[in-house]
């Protein structure tokens, strides 16, 4: 009988804020949703990352696993469909509890049916701009992942970096494919520390990427970590499908201790090894960055001979050196140099590119305040679509509404405000109490207070709804939903 061929699956953790990349990156549309290296958003560049690859002894699975914020999961499976991966296998998270978690339950899915196969763990937030190189990387891995070792990927410095944590690597070792035991993890260093670890020649970028049988890490985690393992095995037997997504059950995860990959496992497969599995580190030199922070944007992007990195309306006189993102309006730049400067409809970041490591400061400041811009845009994503507020006083509120051909609102109640709809695109299927009403262009209709109400697109193109709000309370959780398509409450 025929030995069946492992199957290697991309295994994406799209989790995290990424703070330090406000005011684009925020809580409801973190960064790794973002395109900031690209036409295409991270997420997307990290799911085509392993497209072509061919390797003997393993076969790429024909689609990938995500894990990601429940919050998120409309958005990421519409970021998936829209380069073409109708049926990802997609685990929501409920709550963050880190990257050990998060591929933990990635490795209980892949194994439910007694498989065992290989998982190329991936944050959704990085760049790798050398495709070729990243495969063969890859493929130095896979004998030892194969043999049931846990290998991360080193990244081949260049430069006596700061902000990255390093790996030292026992280069003594013979290997052919370059796959060497790890020594130790260390912290991010200081400038000297950090030359230091450059002249030596066996330290490397922490990556956060692995390769590993899924069987391998379950087995890791019950030796190292086992009240985390088995929280998240109750969290998913007591899970439930929703849609085209599996729900962990929220209490059960919710108690799991929360750590990352490194810290849970990693650090502890070194020489001093508290287990037999071996951790192995493969150099990886393929234009790799975790896009961290704006500079690292700055520094993956293109630049023009005054090496400025400039994207959208922006016009520049005798500046430098700096990065300027404008969103919605012109930004016009004098004089300047070594600045970030980035321009949202709701908020204006400008930073010496040297202090952007403290952008996660302001979002701190701002959620004290409670202000909504540390977590939300101005324009906020729906299963159905989108809406934009674009004028708020003292009792109104205006915004722009586009739903989705096909896409349907949940059926709601509102208790302290009314509501005007005025269709300028498309059709407008309306319930208002019991009646239903079909709306074209140019044509209104009022919702009092406490009358259920909803709308549906029934059309082929966006439907479009200018909505005036009126009344003493005009927040979000004023909303009563009767019924819901997408499973809000």
């Amino acid at each position: 009988m025929t030995e069946q061929i492992p199957i290697i699956i991309p295994t994406i953790l799209c989790g995290g804020a990424g703070t330090r990349l406000w005011p684009l990156s925020r809580d409801e549309y973190p960064k790794q949703l973002l395109s900031l290296a690209g036409q295409e958003t991270m997420l997307q560049d990290t799911v085509r990352r392993m497209s072509g690859f061919v390797h003997k002894k393993v076969e790429l699975a024909l689609t990938p696993m995500i894990v990601c914020n429940e919050d998120h999961r409309f958005l990421v499976e519409e970021q998936l469909k829209g380069i073409g991966y109708r049926n990802p296998s997609i685990i929501l998270e409920p709550v963050g509890r880190n990257t050990a978690p998060a591929l933990t339950v990635a490795a209980l899915q892949s194994t439910k049916d007694n498989q065992d196969p290989l998982l190329l763990v991936m944050p959704a937030d990085h760049v790798v701009k050398d495709l070729v190189a990243f495969h063969r990387g890859i493929a130095k891995g896979i004998e030892s992942a194969l043999s049931g070792a846990i290998v991360t990927f080193g990244v081949v410095s260049n430069r006596p970096e700061t902000g990255y944590g390093y790996i030292q690597a026992n280069r003594h070792v013979k290997s052919a494919d370059q796959a060497f035991p790890i020594i130790r993890f260390v912290e991010k260093p200081d400038r000297k520390t950090a030359e230091s670890y450059l002249a030596a020649g066996d330290y490397y970028w922490n990556s956060g990427m692995f390769l590993l049988r899924a069987k391998t890490w379950l087995r890791a985690m019950e030796q190292l970590q086992p009240t985390m393992l088995n929280s998240c095995i109750n969290a998913f037997s007591r899970g439930s499908r929703d849609l085209d997504f599996l729900r962990l059950d929220k209490n059960s995860f919710s108690d799991c201790p929360a750590d990352s990959i490194d810290y849970a496992v990693m650090e502890k497969l070194t020489c001093l090894s508290e287990t037999s599995i071996q951790g192995i580190m493969v150099p990886l030199d393929a234009g790799w960055s975790d896009v961290g922070a704006w500079d690292a944007v700055w520094q993956i992007g293109e630049k023009d001979e005054q090496s400025n990195n400039t994207s959208g309306d922006v016009i520049l006189e005798g500046s430098e050196n700096s990065l300027i993102l404008a969103t919605s309006r012109l930004v016009s730049c004098v004089g300047i140099d070594h600045l970030v400067i980035v321009e949202t409809p709701d908020a204006i970041l400008i930073a010496d590119k040297n202090k952007v490591q403290d952008v996660k400061k302001i979002v701190a400041a701002l959620k004290e305040k409670g202000r909504r811009e540390g977590s939300s845009h101005r324009k906020v994503f729906r299963p159905w679509g989108w809406y934009d507020s674009l004028e708020q006083g003292e009792c109104f509120q205006v915004k722009r509404i586009l739903v989705n051909p096909g896409a349907i609102l949940s059926l709601q109640i509102h208790q302290r405000r009314s509501e005007h709809w005025i269709v300028v695109r498309g059709i407008a299927k309306v319930t208002l109490g019991e009646e239903t009403l079909l709306l074209t262009e140019n044509q209104s209709v009022f919702i009092p207070a406490g009358e259920k109400h909803r709308v549906e697109n029934p059309g082929q193109i966006p439907l479009e709804i200018i909505e005036v709000q009126s009344g003493t309370y005009l927040g979000e959780d004023d909303i009563v939903r009767l019924e819901d398509r997408y499973g809000r409450k």
